[in-house]
């Protein structure tokens, strides 16, 4: 997903990293509110897809979601559940006849905003303790109040404020409103680590392959692609650092003959696709990333 100049510098402010709003508030409680004030990713580890449901269920008054995956009722349990941003531990303690979570964990982000945890098999983290984005907190599991018997799953909420139930906000995952009442997501919380959660053959599409590549320094990668089924050229330019915060990427295409088409702006990610069709014509490509650029001759002629 890329991130565009104007949400990011609202994430930034809500986040408390720039003392001024480039633009007036979002309407509190809007779904742009919620992309901006957090960034958050899905509880669950890198690549790991998990259907959540917001269904009418006794334990469900607002915004939580019970997630799952795997085809048989005992699949998740014992699965690893990691921070969905970073924070520190307000709450790792089973809740006994308290209600129905079970073994919680509740994160406080900050600004009034926390993550909630629940119905945990075990919990790997402390009251008190200091989180990372993408860290182990649990495992999946069916623990709840004496009598309640559930089946594993990871109940989640994000909570803004104290006033229950109204403070159980829509969940936003790598800067989009998960899809109520259900959604299968795929996880981008890949722990700050150095590496982009997405594939040059991600962003140009299916039945692309890599035929070049140009490192842009330390700052990224810009790929060119080709398409033997249609006949079309595609480039990429993927991010190594500054990763899901918008900064300067570009990619450009230029098939002998034909116009230069680029992809430029403030990204998260990466820039792209470019696409053009180029069969058997030579093409110039390249791109741009932080402080490093790569412009080709025309090349690729036969592609």
């Amino acid at each position: 997903m890329k991130l565009g100049g104007a949400m990011a510098a609202g994430l930034a402010l809500l986040l408390g990293l720039v003392a001024t709003p480039a633009a007036a508030d979002p309407v509190p409680g809007s779904d742009q509110a919620q992309i901006l004030a957090t960034n958050f990713q899905l509880p669950f580890p890198c690549g790991q897809s998990w259907t959540g449901n917001s269904d009418a269920s006794s334990a469900h008054t607002s915004y939580e979601i019970d997630f799952n995956r795997g085809g048989t009722p005992d699949a998740d349990l014992g699965d690893t559940v990691v921070a969905a941003a970073a924070g520190t531990v307000a709450i790792s303690a089973h809740q006994g006849s308290t209600n129905g979570f079970g073994n919680l964990v509740k994160i406080d982000h900050g600004g009034g905003w926390t993550t909630y945890y629940a119905h945990l098999n075990s919990r790997l983290v402390s009251q008190g303790q200091a989180v990372s984005q993408g860290q182990a907190i649990g495992t999946v599991g069916n623990t709840s109040k004496p009598g309640n018997n559930i089946l594993p799953h990871l109940h989640y909420e994000v909570r803004l404020g104290s006033n229950y139930p109204a403070n159980v906000q829509r969940a936003v995952f790598d800067g989009t409103t998960f899809g109520y009442p259900e959604q299968t997501v795929t996880s981008r919380n890949c722990g700050g680590a150095a590496t982009n959660p997405y594939s040059p053959q991600e962003v140009c599409g299916a039945g692309y392959s890599v035929v070049d590549s140009a490192a842009l320094g330390s700052d990224g990668t810009v790929y060119l692609l080709y398409n033997s089924g249609n006949g079309n050229n595609c480039v990429a330019t993927m991010k190594a650092k500054s990763l899901g915060t918008a900064t300067a990427t570009s990619a450009y295409l230029e098939v002998e003959g034909s116009a230069r088409r680029t992809d430029s702006g403030d990204f998260g990610y990466y820039a792209g696709p470019v696409v053009a069709s180029g069969s058997g014509k030579c093409v110039k490509w390249g791109g741009k990333a932080g402080a490093s650029a790569y412009n080709s001759p025309f090349e690729h002629c036969g592609s």
